[in-house]
């Protein structure tokens, strides 16, 4: 079977579940609470400065970070339950060759993830732009700003899926993929910047900053953060082909 009809089932396996359809309800959810944000968040001082610049706002909106955590539960859950329910098995019964399976899944998570974090971004920066109204600010962002915005968190959200679904490979567990997910991507970061104070910059966090042109207290390019990220995401991603090829199916 070629890649391409491979990948357009694994598609459509993501795309005939309510999955997706949770995750963009969740994507919703930030959306209203960053468009609430504007609307009735203050500084201490009662102001609402945090909105007042076109970085501030460009920073308010740039949603790769949460792409990352967002789509890295995706591909960790997309992966994890197909072991779970079994569905992994007609697909190596299909295509015998495993590393050809797992790479087409690897390419149809990258795109829901990628799907996700644009839809999230784009989601977010029109709640935003909304309810700017409802203060003395209006949008600031330039054209520009908000193409970055929203690439950054298409590919932030492409690179959190493949890690997703490298521990969901490794796990083959619904649960334990989302824990270890939530560990890499949230837990572990702060953890590592304690032991190294110069990690900072490479965390997944600050590179999916870095990559929608907010970041402010870090020295790396934008190249350098897109290369950090796809790095993020191909060691599981190694590591889960690599239990994948060595391990029973079931």
């Amino acid at each position: 079977m070629s890649y391409s009809r491979l990948i357009r089932s694994e598609l459509r396996k993501l795309t005939t579940t309510t999955m997706p359809l949770l995750f963009f309800a969740v994507l919703a959810a930030i959306a209203v609470i960053n468009g609430s944000l504007v609307v009735w968040g203050t500084d201490f001082d009662g102001s609402k400065d945090f909105i007042s610049t076109a970085a501030d706002q460009q920073s308010l909106i740039a949603f790769a970070s949460n792409a990352i955590i967002m789509a890295g539960l995706f591909g960790a859950i997309s992966v994890a339950r197909e072991y779970g329910n079994q569905t992994v098995i007609p697909t190596f019964l299909t295509e015998p060759r495993r590393h050809r399976s797992v790479l087409a899944q690897l390419a149809a998570v990258s795109i829901g993830g990628g799907l996700v974090g644009l839809v999230g971004a784009g989601l977010t920066t029109v709640a935003v732009a909304l309810t700017l109204p409802t203060t003395e600010y209006g949008f600031l962002v330039s054209g520009s700003g908000v193409a970055r915005v929203l690439f950054a968190s298409a590919f932030a959200g492409a690179a959190g899926a493949v890690l997703g679904a490298g521990l969901g490979a490794v796990v083959r567990n619904t649960g334990g993929a989302v824990t270890a997910a939530v560990l890499v991507l949230i837990v572990a970061p702060p953890l590592i910047v304690q032991l190294a104070n110069d990690a900072y910059s490479w965390i997944p966090s600050t590179l999916g900053t870095v990559l929608a042109g907010a970041a402010t207290d870090t020295s790396i390019s934008s190249l350098s953060a897109a290369v950090a990220l796809i790095g993020w995401a191909l060691v599981p991603a190694a590591v889960g082909l690599a239990a994948v090829l060595r391990r029973d199916i079931a």
